[in-house]
């Protein structure tokens, strides 16, 4: 069964948080490294994607816990596993296999909950990296750039390319705060599905970063939409920044708008004063109800500070509901 032929059937599910769910192991430096990489010259901790190798159990169960809460799709914990992200830990070498071994992780957990009527989907994660093509990191240079498009297509052409040899089921490119970025994400991605001769949906996800409305880029929704609309996308959404109200007014514009389906995984509300969040499973899912509603999503799950809990009581809501529909007008 076909993801597209699931999507057109009903609401389909995203999983959760995976930083949430291993801050929840308190990890130390030690755990972190390993017995590989104990001597290794530069701190570890914190960096999330090399736990793959290290802690390869950890990473599997938050997999099965989201699958046992009904997800559907399952992220790869590849967030920042591509070179430009992993400069920061001295582990460029490694990126190729932190992926590889993530899509296997991730395969293997959703291999053992697929039924036939209920099968389960490996979305490759890529990362917005930290670095921006549309803005100076210099206040003093507006037109300086520490990094260009050609750049940033490489770097998303060997994640993905990886990802694609792996057996991902999907790509998604996600927290887009650069929609230059993200074109040149799906540029070297195309050239991944090129040189691989594998084709998978692909899934765009923004972020708006204030409430203001925009992208860190300056983009408005509608703009943010329009710059992806010749990508060949399964969806379009957003994630992250905001909680679940406040995505509404521009979940309406794509709904209106994209001649794709529309995710949305917001935030478990904004973060508190130590940046934790508040928003229980049962607040988030009321937060979400109105999506459902409103007839404004096709795909839903959940990013900073959500759990199990939070996926499981979405995907009960989600049943009771119909998914968007691609109007005519959209397509057009």
């Amino acid at each position: 069964m076909k993801l597209d032929d699931i999507l057109k059937e009903r609401i389909v599910i995203l999983d959760g948080a995976m930083g949430t769910m291993i801050q929840k192991h308190n990890l130390q430096e030690e755990d972190y490294r390993g017995e590989r990489f104990k001597d290794f010259h530069t701190s570890l901790k914190g960096n999330n994607d090399l736990l793959v190798l290290t802690q390869p159990e950890i990473i599997k169960n938050i997999h099965r816990e989201y699958l046992a809460a009904d997800a559907d799709l399952i992220e790869t914990n590849t967030f920042n596993a591509n070179i430009i992200s992993m400069i920061d830990y001295d582990m460029v070498h490694l990126v190729d296999e932190l992926n590889r071994e993530a899509v296997r992780l991730a395969r293997e957990a959703c291999d053992e909950y697929s039924t036939p009527d209920k099968p389960r989907f490996v979305v490759g994660s890529l990362g917005p990296t930290n670095k921006t093509a549309s803005i100076s990191p210099q206040v003093n240079d507006p037109s300086y750039r520490d990094v260009d498009f050609d750049t940033l297509a490489n770097v998303y052409f060997l994640q993905a390319k990886t990802m694609l040899e792996c057996g991902v089921d999907a790509l998604l490119v996600e927290t887009i705060f650069d929609t230059l970025n993200a074109k040149a994400a799906f540029f070297g991605i195309q050239d991944a599905i090129e040189a691989t001769g594998i084709n998978v949906p692909l899934m765009a996800s923004g972020t708006i970063t204030d409430k203001s409305g925009r992208t860190l880029s300056g983009q408005t929704t509608e703009a943010f939409l329009i710059s992806l609309e010749h990508i060949d996308l399964l969806s379009v959404g957003l994630n992250c920044a905001l909680g679940a109200t406040d995505l509404i007014p521009y979940l309406e514009v794509l709904a209106e708008k994209a001649p794709f389906y529309v995710s949305a995984y917001p935030n478990a509300g904004l973060p508190n004063a130590f940046g934790g969040y508040d928003e229980t499973a049962e607040v988030m899912r009321d937060h979400i109800r109105p999506f459902l509603e409103k007839k404004l999503v096709n795909i839903i799950g959940g990013c900073c500070g959500t759990t199990p809990e939070h996926i499981q009581l979405m995907a009960d809501l989600a049943k009771e509901y119909e998914p968007r529909k691609i109007s005519a007008q959209c397509q057009a």
